[in-house]
């Protein structure tokens, strides 16, 4: 490929009209990667989209590559006008079809008499070959000239084949020649089963398999909308930010907005993939697509559009779903070469039947009917249909993957890494004893602590804060602040001197065995509640000293979330080794690992340490994925190869992950693997299906045992099944898993 400039491309997608099988798709996006304006282009037949990155050309320079391959695009995003019901063009090819299907009626009980004259056949059968079949021609010569030759070159081939024999037939026999000796129905219900076949794998994957618009339904088109004369009745796309709104019961929010008045309930499950629903009083985030189960409030409009939580959700599934898994890579691969070889297939067993048969019809039927059996329809969707279906499911449930290739790796996962604080416990540790040297004060120590953890984002820190607030303290202003990831924070506060506060590493050499012995529980202790000496063996500490002198410890304890300890049993279950990644003392994940039934659990260790774990279980042959919240977990949730964030993890965790957990449950992790898992399997049936068949089929119709037209039934009949088989995941239950 030609030398690309400096220039940021940009990324667009495109619905793509006119491909009918994974050859056009290899096609379009092998053409299109030749260009030295593209930098990358990923063509999608399940989904018939086009995902591409390039420099310098606009949107109508993009359709006309497109348009020059064969094909028409149309930006994602813009009005399209779908097929209502079965399109009339097809009505009437089957309609022409009619004399045909009497006359084989006919045939089956020993009489010629209900198919209709010779020349009727001819003029029916070229009407159908040349007017409603021409768009097998103009797809066959557009895949010719771009250098692959696609699904629509064995249809023309096989169909022209056949009515060109039987025209020589009849002419040469001036009209008077045995029915028998023509084969004119047979290339017209090649063409009308072809036809009924490609209508229905399109309308099965336009109203089945990609739940987007499903998703789109879910906001109102018209608002109740705050005005000087009262509330009223809006469209939707003339509502913008600052607009106060109205939602009743029984109805959707229509933008992400803050609740100004009222309060009520709302199920946002359509994100969350949680049944809970959430109360919502003054002050509280509502999202669009969420319906109000009770009650009614006012909301003002934050995000509108594009840039609502839900329209990024379908933005995000949209191109995920568009994105190719590598296995994917191994139908590309054959379907580059199959049509050709198929084709060279049929020559090979029209010139051994017609040597062994002496039959110049029947090896020239059999011929055709190894064009048709072979159509690589199934092996194009095998693939893409099965990950459109997973990743609606996993939208359903709260779980956006980010790309195909995230969504097959996780079902190969048999290491779960689980971070321990705001991962597996709720991220909201509570102060349980602390200790103080002599010489200081309990709330001037907690003051100078809260200080310093308030420029950090860690849970521990945020409880010591809140601790300090709760009691009405004031807290100084904190320079030079520096924090070491994983261990703690240090900063100047006037008239108190360098504060350092942080893990037990964080503790200079001349302090460590103080903190040994407070650790060993032989040091006296102030306690908040019933709590002993030894629960510091069982809690995270963290140390606080001031000129590297210590003068304060802080034992505090996390609970696990409500479904942690079910989760870990499902996975385990499922045949993955869970196993927790912590900064925390190693006492305290273990009876964190304890209480949940983890046999595998390794604390204190840096981001740098849970990194180096995931990589030498890599390194052990095993397939890992790890699931964080926080900046220290992103090192090793970038090592791993799958990786999860939990709800309301930081910024770089979730740029770090494959896929995101939008609920609060922590049965996303378990939901996406099992999802991963069930969506792997569907692919490989699908693979094996689709190679069986071709092989088993071409076979058949090698052998006299398919005719035309029923290779032409079982060729639509095939993408039907892999199509069917990819549905069963929409039925998957994860309740019952």
């Amino acid at each position: 490929m030609n030398q690309k400039d400096s220039q940021v491309g940009v990324q667009q997608q495109f619905a793509i009209k006119g491909m009918t099988c994974q050859a056009c798709a290899s096609r379009l996006e092998k053409v299109l990667q030749k260009n030295p304006a593209v930098e990358s282009a990923q063509v999608n037949f399940a989904t018939e989209t086009l995902s591409i990155r390039h420099r310098g050309g606009d949107t109508e320079e993009v359709l006309a590559w497109i348009k020059k391959v064969g094909f028409e695009g149309r930006l994602v995003g813009e009005e399209s006008t779908h097929e209502q019901g079965v399109p009339y063009s097809l009505w009437l090819l089957w309609l022409l079809s009619v004399p045909f299907w009497l006359g084989m009626l006919g045939m089956m009980v020993g009489s010629h008499a209900l198919m209709p004259v010779l020349w009727v056949q001819f003029v029916l059968a070229s009407v159908v070959q040349f007017v409603f079949g021409w768009r097998f021609y103009q797809g066959a010569w557009a895949s010719l000239r771009g250098g692959l030759a696609n699904m629509d070159v064995l249809v023309a081939l096989g169909t022209t084949a056949i009515w060109a024999y039987s025209t020589y037939v009849w002419l040469t026999e001036g009209g008077l020649g045995a029915h028998g000796a023509v084969y004119f129905e047979a290339s017209v219900m090649i063409i009308a089963f072809v036809s009924l076949g490609k209508y229905l794998e399109r309308r099965t994957k336009q109203e089945s398999l990609d739940g987007l618009s499903a998703l789109m339904d879910l906001v109102p088109q018209t608002v109740l909308r705050q005005s000087s004369v009262g509330w009223q009745k809006t469209d939707l796309r003339q509502v913008r930010v600052g607009d106060v709104l109205l939602a009743r019961v029984g109805e959707r929010i229509a933008v992400d907005g803050v609740l100004t008045a009222g309060k009520g309930m709302l199920d946002e499950a359509h994100l969350t993939g949680e049944s809970a629903h959430l109360f919502k009083d003054v002050g509280d985030t509502v999202l669009a697509g969420s319906i109000v189960t009770d009650g009614g409030f006012e909301y003002q409009a934050r995000l509108t559009g594009d840039e609502t939580a839900l329209s990024e959700m379908i933005s995000a599934l949209h191109e995920a779903q568009g994105s190719k898994a590598d296995i994917a890579r191994l139908a590309d691969r054959v379907s580059a070469v199959f049509v050709p070889v198929v084709v060279s297939l049929a020559v090979a067993v029209f010139l051994v039947n017609w040597l062994w048969l002496g039959s110049f019809e029947m090896a020239l039927m059999r011929a055709v009917s190894v064009l048709v059996i072979a159509c690589p329809c199934a092996l194009g969707l095998a693939t893409p249909a099965a990950i459109m279906a997973g990743m609606g499911l996993a939208a359903k449930h709260g779980i956006r993957f980010k790309d195909a290739p995230s969504l097959e790796v996780a079902g190969c996962v048999d290491v779960m890494a689980f971070d321990k604080t705001g991962t597996l416990t709720l991220g909201r540790p509570i102060i349980r004893a602390s200790w103080v040297a002599d010489g200081w004060r309990d709330d001037e120590v907690l003051a100078i602590a809260a200080s310093v953890e308030q420029h950090a984002t860690h849970p521990l820190a945020a409880s010591i804060v809140k601790k300090a607030l709760d009691k009405g303290l004031s807290l100084y202003p904190v320079h030079e602040v520096d924090t070491v990831v994983g261990q703690g924070l240090s900063g100047v506060i006037e008239g108190v001197g360098v504060v350092k506060v942080g893990s037990p590493a964080f503790v200079s050499a001349d302090e460590m065995a103080l903190m040994a012995s407070l650790l060993s529980g032989y040091e006296r202790s102030q306690t908040d509640g019933d709590v002993h000496l030894e629960s510091w063996q069982a809690c995270s500490v963290v140390a606080v000293l001031v000129d590297n002198a210590l003068i304060a410890a802080y034992a505090l304890s996390d609970a696990p979330k409500r479904d942690a300890k079910e989760v870990v049993s499902r996975l385990q279950t499922l045949g993955a080794k869970v196993m927790i990644l912590s900064g925390a003392r190693q006492a305290v994940v273990d009876a964190v690992a304890a209480d949940l039934g983890v046999s595998w659990a390794y604390g204190g260790l840096s981001p740098k340490d849970k990194a180096l774990k995931i990589n030498e279980l890599k390194e052990k042959g095993s397939i890992v994925a790890m699931i964080g919240d926080g900046v220290n977990d992103a090192p090793a949730m970038a090592a791993a190869q799958a990786s999860f964030s939990v709800h309301d993890a930081s910024g770089v965790a979730k740029y770090a992950a494959s896929a995101e957990l939008m609920g609060d449950s922590l049965l996303g992790a378990y939901h996406a693997h099992l999802i991963a898992k069930a969506t792997l399997t569907t692919i490989k049936q699908n693979l094996f299906f689709a190679f069986i068949y071709n092989v088993f089929g071409i076979g058949l119709a090698a052998v006299g045992l398919l005719s035309p037209i029923i290779a032409a039934a079982a060729m639509a009949l095939s993408s039907m099944c892999v199509l069917g088989n990819a549905l069963r995941l929409k039925r998957l239950s994860l309740t019952d898993a």
